[in-house]
């Protein structure tokens, strides 16, 4: 070291340098959170309600598909308004009431009990033995319809050999009235929606009593989770309109709810 020269002090922070940046990267750094916390709430927020709504939608959708494919008149509904029944359709025609005049035929009589008839055109596929075959099902949704074990005065139980073209009976049937169109239903099982223990299931095969006290019997499908309120109504509508099925399902989450009302027109002349 020269003589005269001074050693000059190494540069760096003080004490109170460090605190005061430590302070105001704190606030910069809580002011930032604010910005962030709320858009990213938002958006867990939106993605819950999306969740729901698109979980509600799909419950719906699958309720409608079976209410379209419901036998006319056939809808019934229990007094609590959480369980919903039809008969499931897989197929129906028009059945033979008058003989061709050249080829004859095999007619559906009304006046005695009768065990086979033709079908008018043809079938999708030959019916399933043991499915009911329905005429002119007028009855209402009263709490006495659907008689599904008790054959009722307008189902009969279709035998083995029927085919596209032709269904056998068995036993043999007369049925109480006549199609005014000659149409004729073929339907296989009960399928009841019920709403029990926050969820919705569906029961295929399962017969609906007048006054449902106690959940259903038999396997089931789960149809969605978080259901918090279910309402079904039914109006049977008259011979100027078709009837009017409405579906309110409630789904909650973290807290929040979302309710969606789906209502659809079902076919109700037999």
């Amino acid at each position: 070291m020269k003589p005269g020269q001074h050693i000059k002090p190494e540069a760096g922070f003080t004490l109170i340098e460090l605190i005061v940046v430590m302070v105001i990267v704190g606030i910069l750094a809580a002011l930032g959170g604010q910005f962030i916390v709320a858009p990213v709430t938002g958006y867990i927020d939106l993605a819950r309600r999306t969740r729901l709504v698109d979980q509600a939608e799909i419950s719906l959708r699958r309720m409608q598909r079976d209410i379209r494919h419901a036998l006319p008149n056939s809808i019934r509904i229990d007094a609590t308004g959480q369980y919903l029944e039809m008969l499931n359709t897989v197929d129906g025609g028009r059945y033979r009431r008058y003989p061709d005049p050249v080829l004859g035929g095999d007619v559906l009589s009304f006046a005695v009990t009768d065990s086979s008839f033709d079908v008018l055109g043809s079938l999708h596929a030959a019916p399933t033995a043991g499915d009911r075959l329905v005429v002119y099902n007028i009855s209402s949704s009263g709490l006495s319809g659907n008689a599904y074990a008790a054959i009722p005065d307008n189902m009969a139980i279709i035998a083995a050999g029927s085919s596209a073209d032709s269904v056998n009976l068995s036993p043999g049937f007369d049925f109480a009235n006549s199609s005014p169109y000659q149409r004729f239903f073929v339907v296989d099982q009960p399928v009841t929606y019920a709403c029990e223990g926050g969820v919705l299931n569906r029961y295929a095969g399962y017969a609906l009593s007048a006054s449902q006290a106690t959940p259903p019997s038999g396997s089931s499908v789960l149809v969605s989770r978080g259901i918090s309120n279910c309402q079904f109504s039914y109006d049977p509508g008259a011979s100027q309109r078709a009837g009017l099925v409405a579906l309110e399902l409630s789904l909650s989450e973290a807290g929040e709810t979302i309710t969606l009302l789906h209502q659809v027109h079902v076919v109700n002349a037999p």
